[in-house]
């Protein structure tokens, strides 16, 4: 594991030069993860694949600010999808990609109705560890629950568990986000 992440960090250090190598080795080692990604919601291989281009083009342009906190692999998903997102709003196509569910703890009047995608992308980023990378696998890449748990080798009921946990600290943002936005408005 310490050896994978010295791999990583090498390979972020020769992108943010520009090392062409590096770029080649960094877009094999998570091109299959980001077409998944991709293709759970383009259908369609080259749509999917132009997606995923124009996506590390925008991780290699950025690269220098990724600061080494939290998954480097989950921060490159993220730009992806919002590269995914751009395309789809681009083409002025009809496509729901996060659809929170509308349980008695989202009832709320006016809770929801005032966010937008990428506020509700920043509070999800107010989560921590492994509840944060199981709720984000669940609600925005659509895993199930057994998936998670095969992935990072945790039980069905611990990625239920963490995703549960995630609603409760999303509910409580989601609350102080419509607090402040009274008082401001």
């Amino acid at each position: 594991m310490h050896q994978k992440k010295e791999d990583e960090k090498a390979l972020i250090s020769g992108c943010v030069q520009n090392d062409r190598r590096s770029q080649e080795a960094l877009y094999r080692r998570y091109f299959p993860v980001m077409m998944g990604m991709c293709m759970r919601y383009a259908k369609n291989k080259d749509i999917a694949m132009e997606i995923v281009n124009m996506g590390f083009l925008r991780i290699f342009k950025k690269i220098h600010t990724f600061s080494s906190k939290g998954s480097f692999e989950g921060w490159m998903k993220r730009i992806v999808f919002h590269t995914l997102s751009d395309y789809y709003k681009k083409e002025s196509r009809q496509i729901q990609f996060l659809e929170l569910p509308v349980r008695e703890e989202f009832r709320s009047p006016g809770i929801l109705e005032d966010l937008y995608f990428d506020d509700i992308l920043q509070l999800i980023d107010h989560l921590k560890g492994a509840s944060r990378e199981v709720f984000w696998m669940f609600a925005v890449e659509g895993f199930t629950h057994k998936e998670i748990g095969e992935k990072l080798n945790i039980s069905t009921g611990t990625s239920k568990w963490h995703v549960s946990e995630a609603r409760k600290k999303l509910k409580l943002l989601l609350a102080k986000q419509k607090r402040i936005n009274n008082n401001v408005g």
